[in-house]
């Protein structure tokens, strides 16, 4: 395939002059008319009119310019792609997470990347939503995944999973007894809750200010499973995500409060900085993460 010849006679016919074409291509020009010498020879045709004053391609020129365009596309992506089947995914992914999705979402996924991955080193750091923020912004992390939202401007963030959220607590609080409750009947409670820049807690702040909700105490602990246990062993409430309390409904260590006409749903996002944005491991994890929730992915981005 006369790969180089044709890529020079399409710059010719796109820019219609010797000395520029060779100017984009960094060649002399006698380089360009022997590339277009010998197409000419091997097609057995005249491909361009030349004049002192102009260059203008010929009818079989238009023909060959159509074909020369898909054969160096094919040929190129056809490179590309045996380069990346020959070469490995490897090096080093450091992923920021919230804490929600870094103890409860983020391994089965790890898992999953390590299989399919071998030469893949991960690194994972777990915070809250604003530190992950935080450590994508300052390139502390490749990508982040938050349970929160984010106003950064010079982040590109993108939804990939639908969360459910649910009030909680021991199995013997009055109010798991109900079938159903109202927001009346969370005034003054004592709430246990994650800290400031959380996801959660900026939640159920929203929760609070939204319902007017009266709230009698507010013990903060930067742990699910120290909230879990403090509500295990106490009368207070915490709204946390599905996936943390999952098991421990299952185990009747923790009881769900229904709430009347209510679901609390929110978005999990990932982020990334734009210098991150065409690391092919990058690439990779979020290709992995659209894949292992296809259906979430479709439901967050509604």
């Amino acid at each position: 395939m006369h790969y180089d010849a044709l890529k020079t006679f399409i710059t010719l016919a796109e820019v219609k002059n010797f000395t520029k074409t060779a100017e984009t291509l960094r060649m002399s020009q006698p380089s360009v008319s022997l590339h277009i010498k010998n197409l000419e020879k091997e097609f057995e045709t005249k491909l361009f009119i030349r004049s002192p004053k102009f260059l203008q391609i010929t009818p079989t020129g238009e023909i060959l310019y159509d074909r020369a365009k898909r054969m160096i596309s094919l040929y190129e992506q056809s490179k590309q792609d045996i380069l990346e089947h020959q070469n490995a995914i490897r090096g080093e992914l450091k992923i920021g997470a919230s804490f929600t999705i870094g103890e409860y979402i983020l391994p089965s996924l790890l898992l999953d990347l390590q299989k399919d991955y071998p030469e893949l080193e991960l690194q994972v750091l777990i915070g809250n939503t604003q530190e992950i923020v935080q450590s994508v912004r300052m390139h502390g992390v490749d990508i982040g995944l938050i349970e929160g939202h984010t106003n950064e401007s010079e982040l590109s963030v993108h939804p990939f999973m639908q969360d459910e959220l649910f009030i909680v607590a021991s199995m013997d609080h009055e109010l798991g007894l109900k079938k159903e409750v109202t927001f009346a009947d969370l005034h003054n409670q004592p709430w246990v809750t994650r800290e400031v820049g959380s996801g959660t807690r900026e939640y159920l702040n929203h929760v609070i200010r939204t319902n007017g909700l009266k709230v009698k105490s507010l013990l903060t602990i930067s742990s699910n499973q120290g909230i879990k246990e403090t509500l295990m062993n106490g009368t207070g409430l915490s709204f946390l995500s599905k996936s943390v309390i999952e098991r421990d409904v299952a185990n009747k260590d923790l009881s769900i409060i229904h709430m009347k006409n209510q679901r609390f749903t929110r978005t999990l996002s990932y982020l990334y900085s734009p210098v991150s944005e065409d690391k092919k491991i990058v690439k990779t994890f979020i290709n992995s993460l659209k894949n292992k929730w296809p259906d979430e992915m479709r439901l967050a981005k509604k």
